[in-house]
């Protein structure tokens, strides 16, 4: 409850600097009036959306309207706040030097100066544009990534072959049919051998897919199949059960969903992939992340019979397992295919040369491929969106990955 009070503290102080801004940059009242009436409307919104979120429901998306309008509010006037606050700083430190100098005159703290709100107000327009952007357009703008990898020990008639990965599909987060049928045509216009999608199906429930599933399954075949695994939200823990015996059904139709799209769903199982004389080994475990996450993912269980010197594929939902646990696995697992962090939704990427987002400092895998002692492990983006319902920098991702045989 404390940090609840201590959260609302700092949303009043961002508003209150705000308003300084507001009335240094213009001198209209009927500029600050109406800025106030808006800001209480909003203030006033936020604490109701916020107030009754019912745990029953999960998220939903009436909470991402909620979440998505508080970011896009506050962050700025959170950047305002600082600012101006700095600026603060310098006027009391300039104020207390003419206090010292000349005790005589009352007006020793200098005024606010106009060009500091002018830039401060300028530079808080480009995450609330941002922002905006994120959740009309950002969150539908999907990206194909191709990916080559290679591999000194991969069987040499798997070399070329392609592999489609989807992560964090999310469906209790979508909204429009339209755009994600888009997306779907994008996946059906690659050419892959194999798809794998690294879990995160729902939010919350498998109702959510009542209204995607069917669309989801006209995802073309692929001529070695199409594996899946589950994610951190697929066990509805992120929601309040009456019963244990209601979650349980829950998580089972939501296992019940793959099928229903074509996937064959591997909980801590494995499947052999076949070419001519040479073979490979998708290898599924059920979610495994560090700290409160679930720990549910066997990788002795899935890969049981399997040699060190056997091709293996690794999916894997959470980047933490590799790092804690699977990289250095005496079964060698060559590649892990990853998701969940989203790289936060938010971030700057300009390919090959610089990627930056908040998520590196909780995830040290947090989006693309990344090679230590010798494996690989690809962190994709996120086909779609939670929490906040829009994305900002780091897009909606279909990966492409194609296995090489090094010479």
């Amino acid at each position: 409850m404390n940090r609840v009070y201590f959260f609302m503290v700092m949303c009043f102080i961002a508003d209150w600097y705000t308003y300084q801004a507001v009335k240094t940059t213009f001198s209209n009242k009927w500029i600050h009036r109406v800025y106030l009436l808006i800001s209480a409307l909003i203030a006033a919104y936020l604490v109701v959306g916020f107030s009754n979120f019912d745990g029953r429901n999960g998220q939903n998306h009436h909470t991402l309207i909620v979440l998505g309008l508080f970011l896009l509010v506050y962050v700025p006037k959170m950047l305002i706040g600082l600012f101006l606050f700095l600026e603060d700083i310098s006027r009391l430190f300039i104020g207390g030097v003419n206090r010292v100098r000349s005790k005589k005159d009352p007006k020793y703290i200098p005024s606010r100066r106009k060009f500091i709100s002018q830039a401060t107000l300028a530079i808080a327009a480009i995450p609330f544009s941002s922002f905006i952007y994120g959740m009309m357009k950002g969150r539908f703008n999907y990206r194909v990534i191709q990916q080559p990898i290679y591999f000194a020990d991969l069987p040499s008639e798997f070399d070329g072959f392609k592999i489609l990965q989807l992560s964090d599909i999310h469906f209790g987060s979508f909204d429009n049919p339209e755009k994600i049928q888009y997306g779907i045509d994008l996946i059906n216009q690659q050419e892959f051998d194999l798809l794998v999608f690294t879990g995160d199906l729902v939010n919350n429930f498998a109702k959510e897919g009542k209204d995607w599933v069917e669309m989801f399954a006209n995802i073309k075949s692929a001529p070695f199949g199409k594996f899946s695994i589950l994610g951190n939200h697929d066990y509805g823990e992120y929601t309040e059960w009456t019963s244990e015996t209601d979650k349980q059904r829950n998580f089972k139709d939501i296992q019940a969903l793959h099928p229903k799209m074509g996937f064959q769903l591997l909980n801590n199982e494995r499947a052999k992939i076949t070419k001519g004389t040479s073979s490979l080994h998708i290898v599924g475990v059920e979610n495994w992340g560090k700290g409160r996450f679930s720990k549910k993912g066997d990788l002795n269980k899935a890969s049981e019979g399997l040699s060190p010197d056997d091709f293996k594929i690794l999916l894997s939902h959470d980047p933490s397992h590799w790092e804690l646990e699977s990289r250095e696995h005496p079964r060698n697992f060559q590649l892990t295919l990853s998701g969940h962090t989203h790289g936060m939704q938010f971030g700057i990427e300009i390919p090959g040369y610089f990627k930056w987002s908040p998520v590196q400092y909780v995830y040290k895998h947090w989006a693309g491929l990344y090679k230590e002692m010798g494996k690989y492990i690809y962190v994709n983006r996120g086909f779609g969106y939670h929490a906040y319902p829009g994305r900002v920098g780091i897009w909606p991702e279909i990966t492409l990955i194609e296995l090489k045989k090094r010479g």
